[in-house]
């Protein structure tokens, strides 16, 4: 007796992986692959699309001819801000851009004088201005900085649905993708943003379809029900979403700390874009307020400079313990320990304090250490509240790298003393999220309700961020 499962790729930068799933949504099958970037035709770093293209087609067909699984649905949640551009014959042509590649000055300046102030498309289109990261204008960009390439683009599709269209043919656009930090989508109109449309970039784009929705495919003899795809922070949401009623923020933590509060629908100010607010989509079309804190970097940063310092191993944070004393000593004995950003540039999330710090004043690593995360965790509390403002949220989920972290989770717990914060924990969440989106076409047995391990973290008295 096959086992039916749903095949999820969720492909990241570094790691490119598939997930079986059976249908309590545990994991019975796995492969993962780091690849190495290739370059552009600037010399940039970039993905290269044709090997990923042969990667997911060879393993797909290797997983279908699995004697002991029958794979009856097929999704993708993958990075997002990255298009790939079909010609007239629907193949794949110029490169799968980078969304850190450089953005020249001259497009930059040609984009805002003929549409406007940065603050203004930045509020309307719910995207902080960060030129090749908004997808839209890397868009903008081909048109004006390689036009010979533009002409031959028949279609444009972010990199989810490209992976679906491998399998299906067909040419669809999702809201998960289009809602997230493109600078496309107009929040407050829903729809195309006017620049989109002056420029004809929107025609480009296949309809939109729900991510909650499927296609059915034959590919290789096989039925499949296949998803559009996901955007990878959307995706992450969706088990949170699936298994809590009462509102809640999710901290998902990695590179990025990013705050997701799907229960606060106030449009973005001005202020909270310049403190690095935007909005995701909700992978059934709301939108979704979000923080960006760029706390794991820092802090892969920092340990190294640490493990430099006290010369010790670059993990050794690992070996250490939580120490109540040690932040009540920090507290008391550093006049500059008080977590105020003075001195530091204004907004301030856009750098550590702990850089600005002189590393000779701790008397040891553990010292140094809790100062560290006492000042990531202040950030935290500044990059969160601007997601929790105005909104009935009464828990904090924290997923990912900071989750396992007991330091990090107790300096938040007591900086966010009214809410309960928990550490939560399951197995790949963006798959296993993009997997629940079309829960319902290819699985007839209910939701479970035990996908997410949860730990409390309680506030130990009086608040000390």
């Amino acid at each position: 007796m096959k086992t039916p499962v749903i095949a999820i790729f969720d492909i990241g930068k570094t790691n490119k992986k598939l997930f079986l799933f059976n249908e309590r949504y545990e994991i019975v099958w796995e492969r993962s692959e780091p690849f190495t970037d290739t370059v552009d035709d600037d010399g940039d770093p970039c993905e290269d699309l044709s090997r990923l293209t042969n990667w997911v087609q060879t393993l797909l067909r290797e997983v279908l001819e699995l004697p002991e699984f029958e794979i009856k649905a097929l999704n993708f949640s993958t990075y997002g801000a990255s298009f790939v551009h079909l010609s007239e014959e629907s193949r794949p042509i110029g490169y799968l851009y980078n969304y850190l590649k450089p953005y020249p000055a001259a497009i930059r300046k040609k984009f805002y004088d003929t549409y406007g102030d940065e603050t203004t498309l930045a509020m309307e289109t719910a995207s902080p201005a960060l030129d090749s990261l908004n997808s839209g204008l890397m868009l903008y960009r081909i048109k004006y900085d390689k036009p010979k390439l533009f002409r031959k683009i028949w279609y444009s599709l972010h990199l989810p649905q490209y992976l679906s269209y491998l399998f299906t043919g067909q040419v669809l656009t999702d809201v998960t993708s289009i809602g997230c930090h493109t600078m496309l989508w107009d929040f407050s109109k829903n729809q195309y943003h006017q620049w989109v449309v002056a420029e004809n970039l929107d025609k480009l784009f296949g309809p939109i379809f729900t991510s909650d929705s499927v296609l059915s495919a034959i590919w290789l003899d096989h039925p499949l029900k296949v998803g559009v795809g996901l955007h990878d922070s959307s995706a992450a949401l969706i088990p949170y979403l699936a298994s809590f009623q009462e509102p809640f923020v999710l901290i998902s933590t990695g590179t990025w700390s990013i705050s997701l509060n799907p229960f606060n629908t106030i449009p973005l100010t001005a202020e909270e874009l310049q403190y690095d607010c935007l909005c995701y989509m909700h992978y059934q079309g709301q939108p979704i307020k979000a923080s960006r804190l760029f706390a794991g970097y820092e802090h892969e940063q920092q340990t190294k400079r640490l493990a430099a310092h006290f010369q010790t191993p670059d993990n050794y944070y690992k070996q250490v313990a939580y120490d109540p004393d040690t932040i009540q000593y920090l507290r008391e004995s550093r006049p500059n320990s008080d977590n105020r950003f003075e001195g530091v540039k204004a907004p301030p999330l856009q750098e550590s304090l702990f850089r600005h710090r002189d590393l000779a004043v701790f008397r040891n690593y553990e010292e140094a250490y809790h100062q560290l995360m006492l000042d990531i965790v202040a950030q935290q509390l500044i990059s969160t509240n601007l997601v929790l403002d105005n909104s009935p949220v009464k828990r904090i989920f924290v997923d990912g790298g900071f989750s396992k972290n007991p330091i990090y989770m107790n300096l938040l717990a007591a900086a966010f003393p009214q809410t309960e914060v928990f550490a939560a924990s399951m197995a790949q969440a963006t798959a296993l999220g993009s997997a629940l989106a079309i829960h319902h076409h290819w699985n007839t047995k209910p939701l479970p309700g035990d996908t997410i391990e949860l730990k409390h973290y309680a506030t130990a008295g009086r608040q000390i961020v």
